[in-house]
């Protein structure tokens, strides 16, 4: 499996595509003028608890105000909140918390305003971005991610992550870190932490340590709101979390970036440098990598699939319906079960691949085809859960229910992606019709249809638009040579002045028309 990030850098906003085996699976933006994101640590004020939410409301900044339940607040307020008194007035200047006497805990089922204050200071961190008209969500649990560790202040405890599945690995890890956990901070053992030495994870906890060094150092007389700790520019952020092995090539468009990513994956990967590539062409880098034709037929209602399947999206204000369909498809199955379980198959790779894409979250039900067999209906619920396995938003697959619908929650912690796929009728309409790049792909699916269905004609006539009909002609080699090559069928190709632009039909010999 080879793994690609393809980095695009405009004024506005950098935009990440990671592609698995050459297909989008991933599609990020990072705008400039984002100052919310995932992670980041900001000195807050509190505006005021509302007992009846056990939650209060509290300034960071941003123009609705940050939501703060009293769940989030993290076991150890108490001490976070003398920490930060004793820090921002200056009479606390060893920010290692080794000789930092920690409060008692705060009862877990007790209320907000037993703990917090109007206009009391306090270290929170973004775990949700401003979503439509909410502002963000935050918790007072504050953790600085690193590659192979996550340091959490105020705490003593080590965790290991449950994708690590050996026992002995596990006990390994953590007795690895204990050794070298500094008092005071609590450590949870990321995934990709599995098969490292001590000392990989000894130099990433130093420099998680120098990261809470520099934010406290903040801290010193800060106004309040203010930021005090940034969270990795998305590239490293997405590097971080995903790099490995399989990684075959990074591309960057913009040399300041690919100088900072290059550096980034010389102090992660060191092996691994010589993949970081600046692209310098005259063809955009989406272009290039095929990205922008898989961005129209990616987003959007409809969602194709091999051999004429496709996926139905649709969003509600409280959840995402997903349908499968089997479209005109026609295959060697010999009866209409196995047809629903290699449709439904399919559909759940594409679902997973859809839902990490547009990063979509909350609830989402899938009408799947229904299937009698109980073996199939189990044998699509494991499938769906090994292709989502790769997600790395929190989630959870329940197991179709007696209507055949398959319920899924995923955590959303930032703004849908949503692209717009329709465009202006090149015809003057007024209306909106699906982008022209669209139209040769299904043009391909449904000749295909044709020349392997049950009822093959042995002469095709494509009739098309003469634009159209010239794109598919010219050139070497030509789209319809590709298809000879592909069908050992010539197709004929039949120039219409008549026809709308996005307009076309197969006919047979006798011109009928049978498509």
């Amino acid at each position: 499996m080879n793994r690609e990030l393809i980095v695009r850098s405009s004024s506005q906003a950098v935009d990440f595509a990671l592609l698995k085996d050459g297909k989008l699976t991933e599609l990020h933006k990072e705008e400039n003028s984002n100052d919310f994101s995932v992670g980041d640590i900001f000195l807050a004020k509190i505006r005021k608890p509302v007992t009846g939410l056990n939650a209060a409301f509290v300034n960071v900044g941003y123009e609705k105000d940050a939501f703060l339940h009293y769940h989030d607040l993290g076991p150890q307020l108490s001490s976070m909140l003398k920490f930060i008194k004793q820090v921002s007035t200056g009479k606390l200047k060893d920010y290692t918390l080794k000789n930092f006497p920690f409060e008692t805990d705060i009862d877990k089922n007790g209320v907000i305003t037993d703990v917090i204050k109007a206009n009391q200071s306090l270290l929170v961190q973004i775990v949700k971005e401003p979503i439509s008209t909410k502002g963000p969500r935050i918790s007072s649990e504050l953790s600085i991610a690193g590659r192979y560790l996550v340091m959490v202040p105020f705490s003593e405890r080590v965790s290991v992550s449950q994708k690590i599945g050996s026992k002995e690995e596990k006990d390994r890890l953590k007795r690895l870190v204990k050794s070298i956990k500094p008092k005071g901070f609590g450590v949870i053992i990321r995934t990709v932490a599995e098969g490292q030495k001590v000392a990989e994870l000894d130099k990433d906890l130093e420099n998680l340590l120098a990261k809470w060094t520099a934010m406290c150092k903040k801290l010193y007389r800060a106004q309040t709101p203010s930021k005090v700790f940034v969270e990795l520019n998305r590239a490293s952020s997405i590097l971080r979390d995903v790099f490995n092995d399989s990684f075959t090539g990074i591309h960057v468009d913009d040399a300041t970036l690919y100088n900072e990513i290059k550096e980034y994956v010389a102090e992660i990967a060191p092996a691994k440098e010589s993949i970081v590539k600046h692209y310098d062409s005259n063809v955009p880098i989406f272009e290039k990598f095929g990205i922008e034709r898989q961005i129209k037929t990616s987003f959007g209602r409809t969602a194709t699939m091999s051999k004429g399947a496709y996926l139905i999206i649709e969003h509600t204000e409280a959840l995402h319906v997903v349908d499968v369909n089997s479209g005109n498809r026609s295959n060697k199955a010999k009866n209409q079960e196995d047809t629903a379980l290699e449709v439904n198959l399919l559909a759940a790779s594409e679902i997973a691949r859809q839902l990490r894409l547009r990063d979509m979250g909350g609830i989402i039900v899938v009408d799947f085809i229904d299937m009698v067999k109980s073996q199939h209906r189990k044998k699509l619920f494991e499938h769906l859960r090994d292709e989502m396995k790769d997600d790395r938003a929190k989630h959870k697959i329940l197991p179709p229910s007696k209507f055949g619908l398959i319920q899924i929650t995923r955590q959303r912690v930032r703004p849908e992606m949503n692209i717009k796929t329709t465009e202006e009728d090149p015809n003057q309409t007024g209306k909106e019709v699906e982008a022209p790049i669209v139209l040769i792909d299904k043009i391909t699916v449904d000749l295909e249809k044709l020349l392997k269905g049950p009822a093959k004609d042995n002469s095709i006539t494509l009739n098309i638009h003469p634009f159209i009909a010239a794109y598919i002609t010219k050139g070497f080699p030509s789209l319809r040579t590709k298809w000879f090559l592909e069908y050992k069928r010539w197709i004929k190709i039949q120039p219409r002045d008549a026809y709308t632009y996005l307009e076309y039909r197969f006919k047979n010999k006798d011109g009928k028309t049978i498509y």
